[in-house]
């Protein structure tokens, strides 16, 4: 019985071990279907999302969200700490390191206790190993607690790092395409200038964005829990915004706009087909088209205030549709799983953008970028 107990502590702690391993150092995504973080984030944030669901839309709804991907880090952590505490404790047990009495539960008691303070390295004293076996697994339990903590503390500054440099160009999107984000207010901002190469040099930003997205979120997928700071932006419908308006101009432009369009399209679709792999989201079918076809000739028309060169129109819809095919059915299973709305391909009515809001009171200033209504208040997360 002592030699089965010691051998399944010794099996948790390398599960233990090697799932932080993965989680926390090795920079790559992992393919393998069972991990203990993807079966923990898997049965948390169910009832945590199902509970949401019962909820009205608007700041209460975001504001509990919002907490769930920040908690689970602290819990995992939780998680980790108490499972290597526990099988350090069975393979104590299992070698009879201080007490009398193996076989007695007040026993083990006694070394999950000398465990955890072993563990967080207190050295208390009260209780004490007396074999060198149990010596030799109390320095290496500590050692392990010691560089458990260190890794740990490491950790947070490189998530909020990546979630902070995500978030820069979510927060530039909100004057260049609105609040929440569209295609046609993106693209109809750039056409009032009608500088074709402002409007490359911008997805070429965001092709950079999203190749950063795809590698960061890989390495650390929590952060896809992370909300923005503003309840109608979200990585989602960022991202959403961007393949729209590249599919646009994919289908209905030619030209070196063209071009940029394409790769930024290419990199954003990898990235969103990629999270949905890492975290099993399977693509969904769109409960309601986003698309309206009547809006397609105001697209049209706001691509050539651009100053665009314009592709036959039979042929650029067939193009479009093929094109929407290959991402609004990721899109829509993110947009279910992490209840971030999509947005529009077209601004449905006029609002303020977030940057002429305040928390104070509505603030009705001058003309400004994309003012396209009265202000009003934005529901902050």
């Amino acid at each position: 019985m002592a030699g089965f107990i010691g051998a399944l502590g010794v099996v948790l702690l390398a599960v233990i071990l090697w799932d932080a391993f993965e989680t926390i150092i090795l920079p790559r995504r992992v393919t393998r279907r069972f991990r203990l973080t993807g079966a923990f984030y898997r049965y948390t944030s169910a009832p945590w999302l199902l509970a949401a669901r019962h909820m009205k839309p608007g700041r209460r709804r975001e504001g509990f969200l919002g907490v769930f991907g920040p908690l689970s880090i602290l819990a995992l952590f939780g998680v980790w700490a108490g499972g290597l505490i526990l099988a350090f404790a069975m393979v104590q047990w299992a070698g009879a390191s201080f007490l009398e009495g193996r076989v007695e539960l007040q026993a083990f008691r006694a070394e999950l206790y000398f465990s955890g303070t072993s563990f967080f390295t207190l050295g208390l004293g009260d209780v004490a190993p007396h074999t060198p076996l149990a010596r030799f697994i109390t320095v290496l339990e500590s050692g392990t607690g010691f560089g458990f903590l260190a890794v740990v503390i490491s950790y947070l500054p490189v998530l909020y790092g990546a979630f902070s440099r995500r978030e820069v160009n979510i927060s530039l999107l909100d004057a260049r395409a609105g609040s929440p984000p569209t295609a046609a207010e993106l693209l109809r901002r750039h056409a009032r200038q009608q500088n074709l190469e402002s409007l490359a040099e911008y997805l070429r930003a965001w092709e950079t964005w999203a190749a950063e997205l795809m590698e960061s979120h890989l390495s650390y997928p929590v952060l896809c829990y992370f909300r923005s700071q503003h309840n109608n932006q979200s990585w989602v419908s960022a991202l959403a915004t961007i393949l729209d308006t590249c599919a646009l101009l994919v289908a209905h432009t030619e030209g070196a706009l063209r071009w940029q369009a394409e790769l930024t399209f290419a990199i954003a679709r990898h990235a969103l087909v990629d999270l949905a792999q890492a975290l099993f989201i399977p693509p969904r079918a769109m409960a309601a088209d986003r698309f309206d076809p009547a809006s397609l000739a105001e697209l049209r028309q706001i691509l050539g205030a651009c100053g665009a060169p314009l592709c036959k129109a039979r042929q650029a819809d067939e193009t479009l549709r093929q094109l929407r095919q290959m991402y609004e059915p990721f899109l829509c299973g993110f947009s279910e799983r992490l209840l971030m709305p999509l947005p529009a391909w077209v601004t449905a009515r006029s609002s303020a953008d977030n940057w002429r809001t305040s928390a104070w009171g509505r603030i009705a200033g001058g003309p400004g970028p994309g003012a396209s209504g009265p202000a009003q208040d934005d529901e902050h997360s």
